[in-house]
């Protein structure tokens, strides 16, 4: 079993706890090299992908804004080439805060449609509250966006993102390295948790299960995988990650057909005996995984 160092940090990332009692100071960006050329960063976030091609640099998500000069200098430990493109995986904070820090004019900033504009609107909250800038409001959005897919060639490699519907949102896309076999799979795979799903922003667990299977089906036993956090895994630990969302799937829809209410759902700790101890104990802890899934199956 991997350990589960980061429960901690999920707690903190997803429960809107103010930021200063995160200790910024102490936070260490850590690089891990998947391939010659594929490196995941981790600090206090989403796992950070970097691919080091033959004249540039492409970066998957940028957690957040008050990291991103020791992310910078991490990244310049691995590479000097200039950062060509930033990819969002989806819309929140701990993968997106970095984006006006990175946008640069030698930096292209890329993301679904729907991640634009969630973050678009997020962030017109703050500057319409005067907490940030115009600038820094403007350089927030992705200048480059896509409705299903998109690919870069660089060299021999070839990199395909492709968007996945209302999974943990609205607007995840996950970006395979088709030769060098890294999946970066953003946060659509909780590495040893159970799933955070973001159901005001257009997340379901039949959206979540089946990017998951279509990664599956795209990868093979050989295949690296970034998850959005936890330790770097495969394909056989994706594939039983599925068959314990499939089972909490299927044990909740019985509860519902049942005619259970969500308080006694929420009450059942039979559910999800044969996860909780293995994936119940960081933010989602069982009792939010239950809620969570039969709100999420109860609107089906």
């Amino acid at each position: 079993m991997k350990p589960k160092f980061y429960f901690c940090l999920i707690c903190l990332l997803l429960s809107g706890m103010p930021l200063a009692y995160a200790q910024q100071d102490e936070v260490v960006i850590k690089a891990d090299q998947l391939s010659p050329d594929v490196y995941m960063l981790t600090g206090q976030g989403g796992n950070i992908g970097i691919y080091v091609g033959e004249e540039y640099v492409l970066m998957v998500d940028d957690q957040f804004n008050r990291l991103s000069e020791k992310i910078k200098a991490a990244i310049r430990k691995i590479s000097d080439k200039p950062i060509r493109f930033l990819f969002n995986t989806h819309m929140h904070g701990d993968h997106t805060g970095g984006n006006a820090a990175f946008n640069a004019e030698e930096t292209t900033i890329v993301a679904h449609d729907n991640v634009r504009t969630r973050v678009r609107d997020n962030n017109q909250k703050k500057l319409d509250a005067k907490e940030i800038s115009p600038e820094f409001f403007g350089k927030m959005l992705p200048e480059l966006t896509f409705s299903d897919d998109i690919s870069f060639y660089d060299g021999e490699e070839t990199i395909m993102a492709f968007h996945v519907h209302e999974a943990h949102t609205d607007g995840d896309a996950m970006m395979y390295f088709m030769n060098i076999n890294v999946l970066h799979m953003g946060y659509t795979y909780f590495d040893g948790l159970y799933p955070y799903i973001d159901l005001n922003s257009g997340g379901s667990v039949n959206g979540l299960i089946a990017a998951q299977k279509r990664a599956l089906m795209l990868i093979n036993e050989e295949t690296t995988i970034i998850p959005g956090h936890g330790s770097p895994s495969n394909r056989a630990e994706l594939q039983a990650y599925i068959s314990m969302l499939e089972t909490l799937k299927s044990n909740i829809e019985q509860a519902i057909a049942d005619g259970k209410s969500l308080e006694q759902v929420q009450a059942d700790p039979d559910i999800g005996a044969a996860y909780d101890a293995t994936h119940g104990g960081g933010f989602i802890n069982p009792e939010r995984m239950r809620t969570i899934f039969y709100s999420s199956l109860k609107e089906k």
